[in-house]
């Protein structure tokens, strides 16, 4: 079953590009006229086995985001505050509707993700895994996830963690189906009440104190 997955994680991304070429004009034309350039951004994430990668985004924050989080005095410059003083107004709207991710498609066509699976986690946080945690390493991360539809940055990362583990345990076609519709039905939900990211803090104080 999974070469399956992985034939029509590749056709389902290039259909999708093909289908949403206009929009994706449309978007990076709106964070240009909004907050300048560059519309796209690649971070470093973590991929299966740990394998890092350059994961694409839209834009949705100011260019300088981490080090204006740590001007705003966040122990974790990566996280998200309640209405975030760093995201743009294009990006409040491209976060909302998830079309910030939609750059991903192209990841998913050159293997590093696919379409549905465990959310790809910054590399520095990965370095603080512990062996339970790096079961969501298994297999490649998705665009979105059963984490991602059963709550995304409003559940903390221990209960992700739980969640992403039972999905690879449990996985099959009808449930990424499931997910994908899910997903769908979210993406005019109201905003969301990112909480704190304690764990991943935790662990990096720790990790410096040795």
């Amino acid at each position: 079953m999974r070469p399956i997955k992985a034939v029509l994680d590749g056709v389902g991304a290039a259909v999708a590009l093909l289908l949403l070429s206009p929009l994706f004009t449309a978007i990076v034309l709106w964070i240009w006229l909004d907050d300048g350039r560059p519309a796209l951004i690649a971070q470093e994430r973590a991929g299966r086995d740990g394998k890092p990668f350059r994961m694409l985004k839209f834009r949705t924050m100011v260019v300088d985001a981490v080090e204006a989080g740590k001007r705003l005095g966040l122990e974790d410059p990566w996280g998200l505050l309640p209405d975030d003083p760093r995201i743009t107004r294009s990006g409040r709207f491209l976060r909302r509707t998830s079309l910030d991710e939609l750059p991903q498609l192209i990841n998913v066509l050159k293997g590093e993700m696919s379409l549905v699976g465990p959310r790809p986690d910054l590399v520095e946080q990965v370095a603080n895994y512990s062996d339970r945690d790096r079961r969501r390493l298994a297999v490649r991360p998705g665009i979105t996830g059963w984490s991602q539809v059963q709550g995304r940055e409003e559940i903390g990362w221990p209960e992700r963690f739980e969640q992403d583990a039972w999905y690879i345990e449990h996985w099959s076609l009808r449930l990424d189906a499931r997910i994908v519709l899910a997903t769908f039905t979210q993406l005019l939900r109201s905003g969301e009440a990112p909480v704190e990211d304690t764990m991943n803090i935790e662990r990096a104080r720790a990790r410096e104190n040795g």
